[in-house]
């Protein structure tokens, strides 16, 4: 059974790296990025990368199934037991949509849910300064902080309800965030 860990938190929180150092320390971990997975399809220059590019561009969600069936594929087809996913559920649809897949799958356990908090004012900070392509911009951070923070209160209830919600301070060195994460989910597997 594959072991699921998801990591949320603002654009700019820091959630993909600190889930790429986590994995590079560990053979049994996986890490995937909706992000990553999302500007690889675009790259790609397929006609799903097209219409991904037609959202993202714009700082607006993905499709629901393509969203799903994204994340679907690539913890199916992770070569380690333990998979980390950031940047998901970033809508209270795609969290139900996963929910209700995860119930009917025996396949994959989902663990934990890790939030890394960050201010607004850090997570534009950071965004701005690393500008990784056009959709780093001060018009469109706002745009997807708006996206994040509009359904966060739903999907922090709903993953307290499990007892599946942690929460971690981001505003630290990167150390340290890490190693408090990754002790974490050393602790849950």
């Amino acid at each position: 059974m594959k072991k699921l860990f998801l990591i949320i938190g603002a654009p700019g929180s820091g959630k993909t790296t600190d889930a790429e150092l986590i994995a590079a320390k560990h053979e049994n971990i996986t890490h995937y990025s909706t992000g990553d997975m999302f500007r690889a399809e675009v790259a790609s220059g397929s006609e799903r990368g097209a219409l991904i590019d037609s959202y993202v561009s714009k700082g607006n969600l993905v499709p629901i199934e393509i969203v799903i069936e994204t994340i679907v594929t690539a913890i199916k087809n992770a070569p380690t037991p333990v998979v980390v996913i950031d940047g998901y559920p970033r809508s209270t649809e795609q969290m139900t949509e996963l929910d209700t897949y995860l119930a009917n799958d025996k396949e994959v356990e989902l663990v934990n849910v890790i939030e890394v908090e960050v201010s607004e004012e850090v997570a534009c900070d950071r965004v701005i300064g690393r500008a990784r392509g056009e959709d780093d911009n001060v018009i469109v951070f706002k745009n997807r902080m708006k996206v994040f923070t509009e359904p966060l209160e739903a999907i922090q209830a709903f993953y307290e309800d499990k007892n599946l919600l942690t929460k971690i301070n981001g505003e630290r060195t990167i150390e340290e965030i890490v190693d408090e994460m990754d002790a974490f989910i050393q602790s849950k597997i």
